[in-house]
């Protein structure tokens, strides 16, 4: 995967142009610049830059004028200042990047310098649906949840939907480090800046970060410097799928994503709490990148996380994700505060990878494992408050019994898949 230097330096060189147009700021509002003279020579999505250095995304084009959202502070810009088209956005990662912490340009933010590779647009689709794999084998998370009733396998595309503090970003650094890949890449959008450091310090810890790379805009960056987060983060990945690598994409959250798209797209499309039109075939786009790659390639296994206030997972960004991802992990606060971790709600989670993904043996131990948690979960209330004797029915008599040894099985963390169904086994009798 190594980069060629002449070749990276060849790349950047090649869009340079003798002359280039210019335009000029006709009007300046909070977040809002009006230029003039580009409106032929740039694309909804293309950047433009401001003498002075702002990049600006440009949103909207009239005619002779068009409309940018600026991805810095517009504090000393003038009415009248030259402006030039820098064209599709990019960003140009290498192998040195592996450990490193940069924001959705490339800029490192973690206090060093970075070197840079070839520069790839952010913005294309994703790999022909005809000529895509199909799913690669299960990968081992160290999870006996996650190895044996919610597979993950290469290329699926999961969601984790949680409310805040439940432990979703534990959940992401533990498989940051555990998961079996070459290759991690962690899109964090919209956190707080301590969080960013705290992700890579105290959650993935040295080993972790050697082979990660975190792409990060905190929550006080613009609106579309945020929404930049995702596709950036996701060439990122594609670049190393590209040369052969197993790629565990993390993203945290699709929801912030979401919320930044709102707030981009705020003044002339306004729903309120519904969802903004376009945001559904942006999820779309974004989500079909990730996974199996074309002939030859490999995959890039992602997860995304969703932020469910109140465990509502009727809200529109959640029913939206549940519809276009490979299935979906419910963390639960009821079992958070029980003191289980991860708190897997397993009844209301779902891998779209099962059956397909376990031996006929293992599909039996799932089943009578979820039947078992059913029987339990319907009878619970009546079991807690004494109105069940014991001897009633056997089936139930069974389930009261193993319930406890399953749920404790659920947390464990092991070494293999096999390990993990042999602790369910267990479980069950």
């Amino acid at each position: 995967m190594t980069d060629n230097p002449l070749e990276a330096l060849s790349a950047r060189i090649a869009p340079l142009q003798a002359s280039r147009p210019l335009g000029h700021v006709t009007a300046l509002r909070a977040g809002h610049i009006e230029i003039a003279g580009l409106s032929r020579h740039v694309s909804l999505g293309d950047e433009v830059r401001c003498r002075g250095g702002t990049l600006a995304e440009v949103v909207a084009i009239h005619g002779e004028r068009i409309d940018a959202v600026p991805c810095g502070d517009l504090s000393g810009h003038e009415v009248g200042a030259l402006v030039e088209v820098s064209g599709d956005p990019t960003i140009s990662p290498c192998d040195t990047w592996l450990g490193r912490i940069v924001d959705p340009f490339g800029n490192a933010i973690d206090g060093r310098g970075v070197a840079s590779g070839p520069p790839l647009p952010i913005r294309h689709p994703p790999p022909e649906a005809g000529t895509r794999r199909g799913f690669g084998d299960r990968l081992a998370t160290g999870y006996v949840a996650l190895d044996t009733l919610l597979p993950i396998v290469e290329g699926q595309r999961m969601g984790i939907f949680a409310g805040s503090g439940v432990g979703k970003s534990r959940l992401l650094g533990d498989l940051a480090q555990t998961a079996d890949a070459d290759v991690v890449v962690v899109a964090l959008i919209g956190e707080r800046g301590r969080e960013v450091a705290g992700f890579a310090r105290d959650v993935l810890g040295e080993a972790g970060m050697g082979r990660t790379i975190i792409v990060a805009a905190t929550s006080d960056r613009p609106a579309n410097v945020r929404r930049r987060t995702l596709p950036a983060a996701l060439t990122v990945a594609e670049r190393f799928r590209a040369k052969g690598a197993r790629v565990l994409f993390l993203c945290d959250s699709l929801t912030r994503h979401a919320e930044a798209f709102r707030d981009l797209n705020a003044a002339s499309d306004d729903r309120g709490g519904g969802v903004p039109r376009g945001l559904v075939s942006e999820l779309a786009g974004l989500i079909e990148r990730a996974g199996p790659g074309g002939p030859r390639q490999t995959a890039i296994t992602a997860l995304f996380t969703v932020l469910v206030a109140g465990s509502d997972m009727e809200e529109p960004v959640a029913d939206t994700a549940r519809g276009l991802l490979d299935g979906h992990i419910i963390l639960s606060r009821d079992i958070a505060e029980r003191g289980q971790y991860p708190a897997i709600d397993a009844l209301a989670s779902v891998s779209r990878a099962l059956p397909g993904a376990a031996t006929k043996d293992e599909n039996a131990v799932i089943s009578k494992c979820r039947l078992t948690l059913e029987l339990f979960r319907k009878n619970e209330l009546m079991v807690s408050s004494g109105l069940y004797e014991k001897g009633g029915d056997p089936a139930l008599d069974s389930a009261i019994q193993q319930t406890p040894a399953i749920q404790k099985a659920l947390t464990d963390r092991t070494g293999s898949i096999e390990e993990s169904f042999a602790i369910l086994r267990k479980a069950l009798g």
